[in-house]
């Protein structure tokens, strides 16, 4: 039992957290998430759609925070709003669909509190509750053994914890959710033949499980669920994926038609008995106005216009599921990278890359690496995420664009140098697979390190810091405080060079000092005589210094 704590403030900071460590942990995940699957349909991709569908949402709260004057702190109404609409909007698949709908009925909740309101196991309590009837209410046909009882499980543990603990009421829900999940091969045959949970499931557990994570503070090593290799496709009988029913063909092409939809609810109500007589699969979600609609179905022309003749539909997608037609017109091999400021960006550009610019506190979004990939216009795509929070982001995208027929393959670099190093061995002439070798490891032979200022006070790897202090990380680690960004670079240098290297990149920020470089070249030379220098003025904000040693 957990010890019962004061209630922490309900605040904006809260929401965003918890959005951002649930794109994290789905971001780790998905791949995991994707292989539970028993469908081989393109929205069977549950952990790359329920990933995007969080990441929708994390950019509307972005928004929001960006727009707040300086010195003042976004209203959690506003931030909850955002957070619910934003995973409306992005919702992909039925798995992410549901999601949104779950995500709208805890913000929702949020949004409702009263300003000053204190974060307790009753506001978890009626949250998680509209998430479950926000979601079943969504689905045309809901089954069991899916996301759904997932949510509902959930719901109900809250409901009955004895106190009102923040964090034992959390705790309560979580169990249930990772009870429910387990036994949902014993609701669905299909699960239990292939020897899986509900992928669905899993990803609604992994996002309440970062909410426990975010409230305690603690982030917890789960063990990952055992997967038995699928039945062969002709084997697997017909059945529900994400609590919905899937389409056969039936000797004409099925389609996945998603769009957003403008009416009132009885509009809404209507649609939805319209498509449910065209297709399945079917889930119409949202509210006051605005509802993402998905279903598949024989006729992707009937199932738009029953929506125009209700109301206004926009941002219409129709995917074709049995198959995925390739781009025949795509030749060669481009490389696309992730460029921090407009020095390295420019390099990168000069040696042939597409160049995807990231700004200051935000990482590129799946869809910013969708168009460079787009715009590389090639048969076969490298892509460079250069930032170990937007491997994930690149892995998703790479997700995207093999489905739409485009081979990718994602160099795993975490910092820009890694990136320059990749792209110097990039040969466009061999074989795909020997490129896709020599640039990761080019990249992994390249140690990175980086020279930042604290903005707050904070216990690191290497002691506490105080807002202000200049920080020195080494491989992503921090490794070095002090008071001066020469200083602290050099002691990074040292460290960096401990186990050898012949060749330094420094590339310099937006914020460093007036000959910065020059004075750690000449350093350089006289303690470490023979090595390879080489200064880049990078222009990337926040980071005065990055540094590569080969």
């Amino acid at each position: 039992m957990s010890e019962t704590l004061p209630a922490p403030p309900l605040s904006a900071l809260s929401i965003r957290l918890w959005a951002e460590a649930s794109l994290q942990a789905l971001g780790e995940e998905r791949a995991a998430i994707d292989a539970l699957n028993v469908f081989p349909v393109p929205d069977g991709d549950t952990g790359t759609n329920m990933f995007l569908t969080l990441e929708s949402a994390c950019a509307g709260i972005a928004e929001v925070v960006d727009g707040t004057p300086d010195g003042e702190l976004p209203a959690v109404p506003a931030v909850a709003e955002a957070f619910g609409r934003g995973a409306v909007l992005g919702a992909r698949g039925n798995s992410g669909v549901i999601l949104a709908q779950i995500i709208r009925g805890v913000a929702s909740v949020l949004a409702a509190a009263p300003a000053g309101s204190t974060f307790t196991g009753d506001v978890v309590r009626q949250g998680l509750r509209r998430a479950c009837d926000e979601a079943y209410s969504a689905v045309a046909h809901p089954v069991e053994g899916t996301i759904l009882t997932v949510a509902r499980a959930a719901a109900d543990a809250a409901d009955e914890h004895p106190s009102d603990d923040l964090v034992g009421v959390i705790e309560s829900a979580v169990a249930a959710a990772h009870d429910a999940l387990d036994r949902t091969p014993d609701m669905l045959p299909v699960l239990r033949d292939a020897g899986v949970v509900d992928a669905g499931g899993q990803g609604l557990v992994v996002v309440y499980d970062a909410l426990l994570d975010v409230v305690t503070g603690v982030r917890r090593r789960r063990p990952g669920r055992g997967v038995r290799p699928k039945l062969p496709v002709a084997a697997r009988p017909a059945s529900a994926a994400h609590g919905l029913p899937v389409v056969s063909a039936g000797g004409e092409a099925s389609y996945e038609v998603m769009y957003l939809f403008g009416g009132d609810d009885a509009a809404a109500d209507t649609l939805r008995a319209r498509l449910d007589g065209l297709g399945d699969s079917l889930v119409v979600t949202g509210a006051d106005g605005l509802w993402n609609v998905h279903v598949h179905v024989h006729d992707a022309g009937a199932a738009i216009e029953s929506g125009l003749d209700l109301g206004r539909v926009h941002r219409i997608r129709v995917t074709y599921l049995p198959s995925t037609v390739p781009v025949e017109s795509r030749v060669g091999r481009g490389v696309v990278a992730v460029a921090h400021g407009p020095g390295v960006a420019a390099l990168l550009d000069e040696q042939g890359a597409i160049v995807v610019p990231a700004r200051p506190r935000r990482r590129p979004s799946t869809a910013e690496l969708l168009d460079g990939i787009t715009r590389a216009d090639s048969a076969e795509v490298l892509l460079l995420p250069s930032d170990s929070d937007t491997l994930a982001v690149a892995e998703a995208a790479a997700e995207q664009a093999r489905a739409a027929g485009i081979r990718v393959s994602v160099i795993p670099t975490r910092s820009v140098v890694q990136s320059l190093a990749a792209v110097a061995v990039h040969d466009p002439a061999a074989r795909f697979d020997d490129d896709v070798v020599a640039m990761t490891r080019a990249a992994g032979a390249t140690r990175y390190g980086a020279v930042t200022v604290a903005s707050r006070e904070a216990m690191t790897s290497a002691g506490p810091c105080r807002e202000g202090d200049i920080l020195g990380l080494a491989d992503g680690d921090i490794v070095e405080i002090g008071d001066s960004v020469d200083t602290v670079a050099r002691a990074v240098l040292e460290r960096l060079l401990s186990s050898g290297g012949e060749l330094i990149t420094l590339v310099t920020g937006d914020d460093a000092a007036d000959g910065l470089a020059d004075d750690l070249e000449a350093w350089l030379s006289s303690r470490h005589p023979g090595l390879d220098l080489v200064a880049v003025a990078g222009g990337q904000p926040l980071w005065p210094l990055i540094v590569g040693v080969e």
